[in-house]
């Protein structure tokens, strides 16, 4: 029934439409929206000018066809129970849009599940990958390189240690965690894993282990939280109890774990933090410094790690035959808040 409501009309502006509207050839308007395109300047600007009064906006998908390019990256991830995660995806979404990338996400629910994200994305013929969070299996990153979809990968490394990688000197920020503790009369150090298999968690407990040795402390015992989050690193803080030695120092895999931890230690054992245990995390996510928790944690380089990534990206995008490179950057600060004790005078 018409109730006399203005009609709204919800056709799309065509490339068609608007050479038509400007008295031009297709092929010419086409060739506007090409940087790389041979065009007169003042046809360009003319035709650039007219589509934007129009709110004509070319296909990216049509425009793939001509550069084979389709500026999307593909992102996986499979831990957006983590906060650093949201936290890095969101900031880097944004430096990619502004260098005129658009990203794909496909989250893997479970860290198998990756392969399955991979060959969704690769139906949309992705400029590049960038994996957050996951292992990816060699094959599937040669997969997606025979695809003509070069890997990065962000904050974890392949599982073969090739292709692309950006990632922060995790080993450093281990030894500094222990050197810290040390530091102010620590002896009895714990180290609290997350994935076994993850780089990130690997590097981080060496440099700990490494560095409490270096110290003529006794090697740090271990706690397998198994995932890198606040349920499992509650859990392992109540199996403090079962440990033959009481820690008196613990490094955490990451901020989420070490927030689970203290809670775990301090509600489940009836410890406190820091008078009995002394708790760093790793990452510095937004969390960490919330009032109720003032973890003491290892800072990410974040802003220097995306930087990284999104340069990479750009080249990858613009480059044949880039040669695989793997960039570890320093570690940030580790941050004094409020969860580690100095117990030289005690």
């Amino acid at each position: 029934m018409d109730h006399g409501m203005p009609r709204i009309k919800c056709s799309r502006i065509t490339v068609k439409d608007l050479a038509r509207d400007l008295g031009m050839s297709v092929s010419t308007v086409s060739r506007a929206f090409y940087s790389e395109a041979v065009i007169a300047d003042a046809t360009r600007k003319a035709v650039l000018q007219r589509a934007n009064e129009l709110g004509y906006r070319p296909n990216p998908f049509a425009q793939s066809l001509i550069t084979k390019k389709t500026q999307i990256v593909g992102m996986v991830v499979s831990d957006l129970t983590n906060p650093f995660y949201p936290e890095v995806m969101s900031r880097l979404t944004s430096l990619l849009q502004k260098q005129g990338m658009n990203v794909m996400l496909a989250s893997a629910e479970q860290a198998d599940g990756t392969d399955e994200a991979v060959d969704l994305l690769l139906t949309y013929q992705p400029d590049l990958m960038i994996v957050l969070a996951t292992n990816l299996r060699s094959h599937a990153r040669e997969r997606c390189e025979a695809a003509g979809a070069p890997v990065i990968f962000f904050n974890r490394l392949s599982e073969d240690g090739l292709g692309f990688g950006i990632s922060s000197d995790n080993i450093e920020g281990g030894r500094r965690a222990a050197g810290h503790l040390a530091d102010l009369g620590h002896r009895e150090l714990l180290y609290v894993s997350a994935f076994p298999d993850a780089s990130t968690n690997i590097e981080r407990r060496k440099g700990f282990n490494d560095e409490a040795v270096v110290r003529g402390l006794p090697e740090p015992q271990v706690i397998e939280a198994g995932r890198f989050t606040y349920e499992a690193g509650y859990e392992a803080g109540l199996k403090v109890k079962a440990l033959p030695r009481r820690p008196d120092g613990v490094l955490c895999a990451n901020d989420i774990v070490a927030i689970g931890f203290i809670e775990g230690v301090q509600e489940g054992i009836g410890l406190t933090v820091p008078q009995d245990i002394s708790v760093i995390g790793y990452d510095d996510i937004a969390m960490a410094n919330w009032p109720s928790h003032c973890l003491t944690t290892v800072a990410q380089p974040l802003e220097e790690m995306m930087t990284a990534t999104v340069a990479l990206a750009a080249e990858l995008a613009t480059t044949k035959n880039v040669p695989p490179r793997i960039l570890h950057i320093a570690p940030g600060p580790l941050i004094e808040r409020r969860t580690v004790m100095d117990r030289r005078s005690t």
